[in-house]
């Protein structure tokens, strides 16, 4: 099962940029931090301006800086703005009739996930971005 680690990644950006305190930072610098190509931290900085998140400038000397203060950003602004996945992915194997579980574990497990993503998500309204720069900055 391959893991989708475009939220972490987001947040390892707007991260740098607070860090930075509002100084205009390059994809190519960001790319180094996270130790990927600027190419794919262009697509996360596109979904993370798209959302208003971020403000870039594009070509060559392009930049991005953060569109709003740190305090004001929160982990569930970002997690939506990358369209993260769910909690947990529930399996699509075939059901097999004679089996009373396998009919209805799916169900079952719609109604976990529910639960589950609510409260991740809950957690994440309640962290902002300022508290992840403050950690870094601390340890």
């Amino acid at each position: 099962m391959s893991n989708n680690t475009q939220f972490s990644i987001a947040v390892h950006i707007m991260t740098g940029l607070g860090y930075k305190d509002g100084a205009d930072m390059t994809s190519s610098s960001l790319a180094r931090s996270v130790n990927t190509c600027p190419s794919f931290v262009r697509r996360v900085l596109s979904k993370l301006s798209k959302a208003g998140l971020v403000h870039t400038t594009t070509g060559k000397a392009g930049t991005c800086t953060l569109a709003k203060k740190a305090s004001e950003i929160s982990l569930f602004d970002i997690y939506e703005a990358v369209d993260a996945p769910k909690a947990f992915s529930i399996h699509g194997y075939d059901v097999q009739k004679p089996c009373p579980v396998s009919c209805n574990i799916k169900a079952a497990l719609e109604r976990v996930l529910e639960k589950t993503q609510l409260s991740v998500e809950d957690s994440l309204k309640s962290i902002t971005l300022e508290e992840v720069v403050s950690d870094v900055k601390s340890v």
